[in-house]
């Protein structure tokens, strides 16, 4: 953990919501920090594919630290998100996860094609 916060960051942004994005080598961080349901799922998804389109993003985390609930919304998100890096070789990972999300992660399927790790910094390392 220590090696990863000595590495340079960049934090690009932080919505409306509170969603920060930051930016980690090809590596996109999305730190959410309210639900991701139909509110903004809208906001979080464009947000989301400009940066991977103008930082040539290759692989995505999602942080739940900060998101107690997820709906088909938010899963829409997820599943787009992972399309857009699956066809150049990326992964989207999912890290913090707690049993309410992780219940839909687990029901939804989604386990099957995306990896969840407990921390951040351990998705990091699982994805160089």
């Amino acid at each position: 953990m220590k090696d990863i916060k000595k590495q340079a960051r960049k934090i690009l942004e932080k919505g409306e919501d509170g969603t920060i994005y930051e930016i980690y080598q090809r590596c996109l961080i999305i730190r959410l920090n309210d639900e991701l349901d139909h509110h903004n799922a809208l906001k979080i998804r464009e947000k989301a594919d400009r940066l991977i389109d103008r930082n040539h993003i290759k692989h995505i985390i999602f942080d739940f630290s900060g998101s107690d609930f997820m709906d088909s919304a938010g899963i829409g998100v997820i599943m787009g998100r992972y399309k857009k890096v699956i066809f150049i070789g990326g992964k989207l990972a999912v890290a913090n996860v707690n049993s309410s999300v992780d219940r839909i992660f687990r029901l939804s399927g989604l386990y099957k094609i995306i990896d969840k790790f407990d921390t951040v910094e351990a998705a990091l390392n699982n994805l160089k």
